[in-house]
């Protein structure tokens, strides 16, 4: 062989070696597609993330921050520790809040937890009928605040419907003050929370007893047992963790009671706001010219701590149960 053939075939090869192997540039591709694999799920969820850090976190703690100040919509204030925390159990609409916000709570939430379960078991079928009466009952839930508050204050006013129809039954000599009087306005507004609460839960109870096991309750029907039986031996104990749920969901929606109560007093928290509860105070003393920031941000506090403790007590009890 030639030097000149030598050297052209040490050059190819030399050539061939600088070449990159194919094997490396997929293995970058595959590289690359990686990554984007990995960021993209991020990337859908950062608009979600930057909402909620923005309106929610951020939110609670400057809510947090304000509820040791003194600040107002119009200025600023100045840190004065747990001042606010002190007047509010000196402050006699605060106290009256908290007390009916707690009647509230024990009076609705053993409602919000029976009832609708009733009412699950009893058209849990397929049949057209049932399907009517879920319609029926869930009918509330997509009402707006607007149209509950007129359909309930033309019932229950005191030319309303219902006196009207207990007057011409003899049963009432006189119409049952609903809307004016100070209990009345409580309980007519628990009883509306209930109505409107109920094809809610109802719903998610049905899905509960959808996953109850058939076999069950005909080995229930074999050994005697009759619907009632049934019901409390075995719906109620395949149900029981739904049951905390709404619990839990049911207390803090009654702690945090604001529409029922607004729309049938228009307002007016019931007869010299003896019906306020606490997220009535708060939007009383957090909004408008004279709003006081810093001491509706120590009543959310207070609420956040009351709330919160109510949740802890229940998980505490629903492990008890589960052991």
């Amino acid at each position: 062989m030639s030097n000149a053939a030598f050297a052209a075939d040490r050059s190819e090869a030399r050539k061939a070696s600088d070449r990159p192997e194919p094997m490396n540039r997929t293995h970058g591709k595959k590289q690359d597609r990686s990554l984007g694999t990995i960021l993209a799920p991020y990337l859908f969820v950062l608009p979600a993330f930057v909402i909620v850090f923005v309106f929610i976190v951020l939110a609670a703690l400057n809510t947090f921050r304000l509820a040791f100040t003194d600040s107002t919509l119009l200025r600023p204030g100045k840190f004065v520790g747990i001042d606010n925390f002190v007047k509010l159990f000196h402050d006699e609409y605060f106290l009256t809040a908290l007390l009916n916000s707690t009647l509230y709570v024990i009076c609705v939430v053993p409602f919000m937890v029976i009832l609708p379960l009733i009412l699950a078991y009893l058209v849990k079928g397929n049949s057209r009928i049932m399907g009517f009466f879920r319609t029926a009952f869930y009918m509330p839930v997509v009402m707006s605040a607007v149209v509950v508050g007129m359909i309930w204050t033309n019932l229950l006013d005191s030319a309303g419907l219902v006196n009207s129809v207990l007057k011409a039954m003899k049963v009432i000599s006189k119409p049952i003050p609903f809307l004016t009087d100070r209990w009345g306005v409580l309980f007519s507004s628990m009883f509306v929370t209930i109505w409107l609460g109920l094809g809610y839960y109802m719903v998610i109870y049905l899905t509960a007893l959808a996953n109850i096991d058939e076999s069950l309750y005909e080995a229930a029907a074999l050994d005697g047992a009759g619907p009632v039986r049934q019901f409390f031996y075995v719906t109620m104990p395949g149900v029981r963790s739904t049951m905390m749920l709404i619990m839990m969901l049911s207390t803090i929606a009654a702690f945090r009671v604001f529409n029922e109560i607004y729309v049938l007093t228009n307002g007016s928290a019931g007869p010299g706001g003896m019906d306020m509860t606490m997220s009535m105070l708060i939007k009383r003393e957090g909004t408008g010219i004279m709003a006081r920031t810093g001491y509706a941000s120590a009543i959310s506090l207070v609420v956040l701590v009351i709330v919160g403790t109510l949740l802890i007590i229940q998980q505490i009890v629903q492990k008890r149960g589960e052991d």
